[in-house]
């Protein structure tokens, strides 16, 4: 999928503009940090905080030895009758996907819901090759109706409206007339049943493999996971490398995790653990399961000082706490990541230079780390971003001329008094009107901008000095 993470300014700018978009997101995500904090500290808060420091351990101890767990994984996985397969990027993962589809003769293609098949445009590929594929998570396929992306990582269509919904249902499935959502929801019900029962091939991700028993973990609300994994003949399951974890144990505390910070629920209503094919005593499932490790840059942050960043189970707890994002929605980012963990997950899988503006769309404030359930410094990597930016010269031409002048400023006494006087002088003649000048207007539009002190405090200090 192509990133469009450099328009981020223009976009925000019009998303800001859209009251309606506003008032959905922030009542959204409202909903979901509220039902986090509720879940987190259920029992009591201290018992939240240890889920979430356990969740932490448990993937940092992965990561620090991911390719023993990865072919650990690949081991069991074969050991259960699953074909394993390994992708460097996006197009060997596509064309991998392709060759099944081809080799098991495949008209028709459901699909639960995947980041990572997102992320490398699966759709298009599919459907190049004369493939039908139906998206079967209800938001997803809303907007694949819709031909939009995600705005959120667990909510797609978080920024949509009821009528919105409505309007496109009757526009693209010949939907009778309805302001019923239970209606709304029957009738897209029986399209995708049908799409179910017609389906030759289940495509899905994976939110964890669990390494030392070669299981693939899914949690889903829907209860389309199961059908998709169940009911075509064939499961093809693509999944991020950083996706393993080491033992069932660890699986327990990192579900806990995700449904907590999520959804606000103990458990998902859906928790999928699938060890293989259909057996031959079993009367439903699939013929052949494959799963695809995809890397597709996953090991260049690994070997970086963004290794950290890897162990995001995708939860958007960040995205819920952010004021940013609040104000904006996730279609400004530009990419299938929005939000905090977006703004570090882009600009490293699509290269700085497609996404210069992502590290600056944050207020740093640190509520996406607190919110985090694997603790992950999401403030610290935006800003070591930012000096990555600064360092390759790909930081905006005014931040460069601001930052060069304030140091200048900042390093010359003569230089910084002359300043603080100008300044001085400009800024209490605004303050006599209480208000300032465009662009500037919004920050005094409820508060009164201040007077300058008459004296700096360094002439204070040094008055002081003489004084005693």
């Amino acid at each position: 999928m192509k990133t469009q993470s450099n328009h981020f300014v223009r976009q925000s700018e019009r998303n800001i503009q859209d009251k309606g978009l506003s008032t959905a997101v922030k009542k959204a995500t409202r909903k979901a940090f509220e039902g986090r904090l509720k879940a987190m500290g259920e029992t009591s808060i201290e018992h939240g905080e240890q889920i979430r420091m356990q969740a932490a351990f448990v993937k940092r101890r992965v990561l620090a030895d991911l390719p023993y767990f990865l072919e650990l994984a690949e081991q069991r996985m074969i050991e259960n009758g699953m074909r394993v397969l390994w992708a460097r990027d996006g197009e060997e993962a596509c064309q991998q996907v392709l060759e099944i589809a081809s080799n098991h003769k495949v008209a028709q293609v459901v699909k639960s819901k995947s980041m990572l098949t997102e992320e490398i445009g699966l759709n298009e590929s599919l459907e190049k090759s004369n493939i039908s594929v139906v998206e079967t998570d209800l938001g997803e396929y809303i907007l694949q109706l819709n031909g939009e992306w995600p705005s959120h990582i667990v909510t797609p269509v978080l920024h949509k409206t009821k009528e919105s919904i409505r309007d496109l249902f009757i526009d693209k499935t010949d939907m009778p007339f309805t302001n019923d959502s239970r209606q709304i929801a029957q009738h897209a019900r029986k399209i995708l049943r049908n799409a179910f029962l017609k389906a030759d091939m289940g495509i899905t991700g994976g939110n964890f493999v669990i390494a030392e028993t070669g299981t693939l973990c899914l949690a889903t609300n829907e209860g389309n996971g199961r059908m998709v994994t169940s009911l075509p003949r064939v499961h093809v399951a693509l999944v991020g490398i950083e996706k393993v974890v080491a033992t069932l144990k660890d699986f327990a505390t990192l579900t806990q995790a995700l449904s907590r910070s999520a959804t606000g629920q103990k458990i998902t209503v859906y928790t999928s653990m699938i060890h293989g094919p259909s057996r031959p005593d079993e009367a439903d499932g699939p013929e052949s399961v494959y799963v695809i490790f995809v890397d597709n840059g996953r090991s260049n942050i690994y070997a970086s000082k963004y290794a950290e960043v890897l162990a995001c189970i995708r939860c958007g707890a960040c995205l819920n706490a952010c004021p940013v994002y609040h104000q904006i929605g996730g279609h400004p980012y530009g990419w299938v990541y929005p939000g905090p963990i977006g703004s570090i997950i882009t600009p490293l899988l699509n290269g700085l230079e497609n996404a210069s503006p992502l590290p600056y769309a944050s207020s740093l404030c640190g509520a996406c780390k607190t919110a985090c359930p694997v603790d992950i410094d999401i403030p610290a990597m935006l800003v070591a971003l930012r000096n990555d930016l600064i360092e390759n010269g790909l930081s905006a031409g005014v931040m460069d001329f601001v930052m060069k002048t304030w140091m200048g400023m900042m390093t010359s006494k003569s230089l910084y008094s002359f300043s603080g006087k100008a300044a001085s002088l400009i800024f209490n003649k605004l303050a006599i009107e209480k208000i300032l000048p465009s662009p500037l207007n919004g920050w005094t539009k409820y508060r009164q901008f201040p007077e300058f002190a008459k004296k700096p405090f360094h002439a204070i200090w040094e008055e002081r000095g003489k004084k005693q």
